[in-house]
């Protein structure tokens, strides 16, 4: 009899990746690993009053939703806790999401991020106890002063933002001043800019595997990633990528999305805590089917090995490699992949997929080129993209994109 392993999805309004998921999963049927046989039945979670002593039927469980709605975040704190359930995000970690301790933890190890400042919130908060203790310890600081020794330009960026919402260019004092005036309830970041880049890029990390991407983040949103190749030297994508499951790792986050940008061989990583990354079909357009095919195996791959909730972190590991005087940058880099190759367990990961799923990268090729696919594409797009003058671009373009993809795995 198969082992049964219920794959619960906490969605918002997401209809593309959940069900290009649901379809995989249900072409690919039961799995085979280690003599046994199991399935993986997908279900939708409403969002419900729990009793804290029930228990869930879920194995795993793929988040969108806690980021941004409180109800679903205590529920996973409470799976978690007691029941064993497996998150592909630590929700006690989501604090660090809101960039602030990810910043500071990326610095003590070394890694390269710009100079960054927090500013106290322009409108403080509402609580009567604010204005006797902001009189007594709330000295007036010197923007300007702060603007000079940062360096212009530099960007104004909430501590807790996403999405590129409310994120400033900022040139001279007069603007930084400017900028801070309008910035309202929202505490934020004043951070140094690395201009004139070479290559901007977004990683997105799922598990142990990472896809590199081309990013522009000031395109319009449906043509930020380009569909280009070898645009970074092999030694600086693997830094990129290696950076990116460094965070994941530390943070115990498995499904995540990076921002580095490179400039004359040099990585400075300046986003990468994001609860819920970009994996829309329309945006990612070629990447979409890798990453379908890594987010099924890698849930996969936790539910039939059954692979524990890391809960605990383990940043003293992590701390003894970028505290140390004596290693090098590079040394580093290669201390902290070890640790990152060890959470994920890369040598069992890539073992499993050899063994248990041989045949889905096939089987994803298969999909992409299929109809049922190209209806996904359409409505997608038909429903989802506000600007009807931009449907059948947008879908020509996710059509040849994804098949292009397909036909380069079958070759």
């Amino acid at each position: 009899m198969a082992r049964r392993h219920l794959i619960g999805l906490l969605l918002a309004t997401e209809e593309d990746w959940p069900s290009a998921f649901e379809t995989v999963l249900r072409r690919l049927g039961p799995v085979r690993y280690r003599g046994e046989s199991h399935e993986f039945p997908t279900e939708r979670i409403q969002n419900e009053p729990f009793d804290l002593r029930h228990t869930p039927r879920y194995g795993l469980v793929i988040d969108r939703l806690s980021w941004w709605y409180d109800l679903p975040r205590e529920w996973l704190k409470k799976i978690a806790l007691m029941d064993n359930v497996y998150l592909l995000n630590n929700p006690f970690t989501f604090q660090a999401m809101e960039k602030h301790a990810a910043y500071c933890a990326m610095m003590r190890l070394g890694i390269k991020v710009p100079e960054t400042w927090l500013i106290p919130h322009r409108v403080p908060p509402d609580d009567a106890r604010y204005v006797p203790m902001a009189e007594r310890y709330n000295p007036a600081f010197d923007l300007d002063e702060i603007g000079r020794r940062i360096g212009f330009p530099l960007y104004m960026k909430p501590f807790d933002g996403g999405m590129w919402v409310g994120v400033t260019r900022i040139t001279s004092p007069e603007e930084l001043r400017f900028a801070y005036e309008h910035s309202g309830e929202r505490m934020m970041h004043v951070q140094g800019a690395v201009e004139e880049f070479d290559v901007f890029t977004r990683s997105l990390s799922i598990g142990p595997q990472t896809m590199v991407m081309r990013f522009d983040p000031v395109a319009d949103g449906h043509h930020r990633y380009l569909l280009d190749r070898d645009f970074l030297a092999p030694e600086l994508e693997r830094e990129v990528a290696l950076i990116s499951r460094l965070v994941n790792a530390f943070f115990r986050w498995e499904f995540n999305s990076c921002e580095t940008i490179v400039k004359d061989g040099r990585t400075y990583p300046i986003d990468y805590a994001n609860a819920s990354p970009d994996v829309a079909l329309v945006s990612l357009h070629y990447y979409f089917p890798w990453a379908m095919e890594s987010l099924v195996a890698w849930c996969l791959f936790c539910c039939a090995t059954g692979r524990p909730m890391r809960i605990n972190q383990s940043t003293r590991d992590y701390f003894e490699i970028g505290d140390s005087d004596e290693l090098s940058y590079e040394e580093k880099l290669e201390r902290y992949g070890e640790l990152a190759d060890r959470y994920f367990q890369r040598e069992e990961f890539e073992a499993f997929r050899a063994e248990a799923l041989p045949h889905l990268p096939e089987l994803m090729a298969d999909y992409v080129q299929s109809a049922e696919f190209d209806e996904l594409i359409v409505d997608t797009v038909r429903t989802g993209v506000l600007e009807p003058e931009k449907h059948e671009e947008l879908i020509e373009r996710s059509r040849a994109n994804t098949r292009a993809w397909s036909g380069e795995q079958r070759r």
